[in-house]
């Protein structure tokens, strides 16, 4: 197994928390235990299975894991569509988060692909 902090694909999701930490700070207060809450946790959850699908023994156990991740990209996707929507990210805002997660979407399925052929 590569060992995760080396995973590009890690990399960016890691990045993409920060940023999303950053951004959700100016949400209204009174998203901090809904929108706020929810965003963070999937956005969190993307390098987090990425990581620990690493720690598993065969590849079909990290693939696993990294449809877990690719899951949470999807509902991290939703989220800030909705975001967007109700006026707490402009369009800016979105158009770069939506970009870096279909990266990180797409280089998440490319992994995932890499590990069933072997």
């Amino acid at each position: 197994m590569n060992y995760f902090k080396e995973l590009k694909v890690w990399q960016k999701a890691i990045e993409l928390v920060t940023e999303t930490y950053l951004l959700t700070k100016e949400f209204p207060k009174d998203e901090l235990f809904g929108l706020v809450s929810q965003i963070r946790r999937c956005v969190i959850s993307i390098p987090s299975n990425i990581a620990e699908g690493c720690g598993r023994k065969t590849n079909k156990d990290f693939s696993n894991f990294l449809g877990i991740s690719l899951g949470s990209c999807f509902e991290f996707e939703t989220q800030i569509i909705i975001s967007k929507n109700i006026g707490y990210l402009t369009n800016e805002q979105f158009t770069v988060l939506e970009s870096e997660i279909q990266h990180i979407q797409n280089m998440i399925i490319k992994l995932q692909s890499s590990l069933e052929n072997k």
